[in-house]
């Protein structure tokens, strides 16, 4: 029983929004739809299905211009797709077929309610604590001023977040190659004090050799830095980036805690541009979240950080792989280091798998470690084991004078005091090896006895000489002495003497 002015004063509304609804509402009860609708009907209902049936839509999804925008909507949206095609470009186009049609401004809205349409629904996620580490690389460089040359140099940042608390770890890196990749994802597990149960990296080449949804190709390197700590790696689907979602945004927040506030600053090695950044991100990590009571390191260390598995004891050493074929010298050849390193000689032809850490290089064949180095890096050089080497070299590369002496010492004394005397003569000692060897031949297959007779003699006579004692050997004459004669020319008329020659002059031939 209200007018429209009484009822507008008390709902605090205007007198046109008060008409506009009993003009509705008129519509409603005395409409097609008139037998089903009733005010009581009305009252029952929840504010939003009343709200509909007063506000039916949008009244532009009914202009005859929308029904041509959304039959050629498929083609902009794939025109938009093409490099270079803009908005401003296909409005063009379309006004030029359709004078009649959208401002630009209405032309975009409609594009975009589209893409809202289309959008898909996002998951929520329940993390559990110290279950996942996600792991990115931010899309912008951090740099340095190298303090000789005046170049700047730009780093790339790593960064590393807890899903559970958000507890955020970065650091500056040189590049984004294994060696310098590895380096800062081991920073950021002694940094946290344990290790998660999952790493969950992006696709870059240091972390995955083939990207895969199903099962990708993890990178050598990267598996056996989990092998070491004792973890799995599990990488983010190809172009999915809400897979590791928060670390994404951890990207985002950084670029204003780290990236903003040091802007003005300026650093000349990389070790002062990551203390710099360390100090930053310790900051974001005390910081109150929104709509929470605590921040996320209190979250850390309250939930976490005591169910994080220990670390090793030692750091990893990043390896590297070949597969190399032993040489007939079974060596096989590192080009890394250009050195030569040995295999048993039984491998000789074969290819065997090597592989080299900082200071060890281990190498394999069929499965079974073979041989181990400590490794050299002296170009052209050799390391060798002696029992990688055939008898036959053992022996030619153990080749000495004291490894004579050893030896005839263990046969007999007399054979002994004959090898030392052998190598005091003035002769350099690799004249003599084989003479020792001649003489060792000899005491394997002769008596010793005649051995001994036969280097007396030798030595009485002071001949030392291989041939010498063999001959003695094979003619039986080590009970006969040796005869030293000297001959002497007998004397004749047919001597001139020195007062000949001194008195000779100049012969002249014509």
């Amino acid at each position: 029983g209200n007018g429209v002015k009484t009822i507008a004063r008390i709902l605090d509304v205007s007198k046109n929004t008060v008409k506009t609804y009993l003009f509705k509402l008129d519509k409603l009860l005395t409409g097609k739809r008139a037998e089903k609708v009733t005010i009581e009907t009305l009252l029952s209902l929840d504010e939003p299905e009343l709200y509909t049936l007063f506000h039916p839509g949008n009244p532009s999804y009914k202009d005859s211009r929308y029904d041509y925008f959304k039959a050629n909507l498929e083609h902009y949206q794939k025109e938009l797709e093409k490099v270079g095609v803009t908005r401003v470009l296909l409005w063009e186009e379309y006004k030029e077929a359709n004078p009649d049609g959208y401002s630009y401004s209405q032309f975009c809205f409609h594009l975009d309610q589209q893409q809202v349409a289309k959008g898909k629904p996002t998951m929520v996620l329940d993390h559990k604590p110290a279950e996942k580490l996600y792991i990115d690389f931010a899309g912008k460089t951090i740099p340095y001023i190298d303090r000789e040359t005046g170049e700047v140099i730009a780093c790339q940042l790593f960064v590393a977040c807890l899903p559970y608390s958000d507890y955020a770890f970065a650091m500056a890196v040189p590049s984004q190659s294994v060696s310098d990749f590895l380096y800062a994802l081991s920073r950021c597990l002694e940094d946290l004090g344990g290790v998660p149960q999952l790493l969950v990296p992006d696709n870059l080449k240091a972390a995955v050799i083939k990207a895969d949804r199903y099962e990708p190709d993890i990178n050598q390197a990267l598996e056996d830095f989990a092998n070491h700590y004792r973890t799995a790696v599990l990488p983010a689907r190809v172009r999915k980036p809400q897979d590791k979602a928060l670390v994404e945004n951890q990207v985002k927040i950084l670029y204003s805690r780290v990236y903003a506030k040091l802007r003005n600053m300026q650093f000349f090695d990389i070790t002062s541009l990551n203390e710099a950044i360390k100090l930053k991100v310790k900051a974001h990590n005390q910081t109150r979240m929104q709509k929470k009571p605590y921040c996320r390191e209190e979250k850390f260390i309250a939930d976490e950080k005591a169910l994080l598995t220990d670390l090793p004891v030692d750091r990893f050493e990043l390896r590297s792989y070949s597969m190399l074929k032993v040489a007939k010298n079974n060596h096989i050849y590192l080009s890394a280091d250009k050195h030569y390193y040995s295999v048993p000689h039984t491998l000789m032809g074969n290819k065997v798998k090597v592989v080299y850490s900082r200071s060890m290089v281990y190498i394999y064949h069929g499965g079974k470690k073979v041989a181990v180095h400590t490794r050299n890096f002296k170009h052209g050089a050799y390391s060798t084991v002696k029992e990688h080497l055939c008898s036959h070299h053992q022996h030619y590369r153990d080749r000495s004078p004291d490894y004579y002496r050893n030896l005839s010492a263990k046969i007999s004394k007399v054979l002994y005091e004959y090898v030392c005397l052998l190598f005091e003569q003035k002769r350099y000692p690799e004249q003599l090896y084989r003479s020792c060897d001649g003489l060792l031949a000899l005491a394997r297959k002769s008596d010793t006895e005649a051995l001994e007779k036969a280097c007396k003699t030798a030595m009485e006579n002071g001949i030392y000489s291989y041939k010498f004692i063999k001959n003695i050997i094979e003619n039986h004459m080590e009970d006969e002495s040796v005869q030293n004669n000297i001959s002497t020319l007998p004397k004749h008329q047919n001597v001139r003497g020195k007062s000949y020659y001194s008195n000779q002059q100049s012969i002249n031939f014509k």
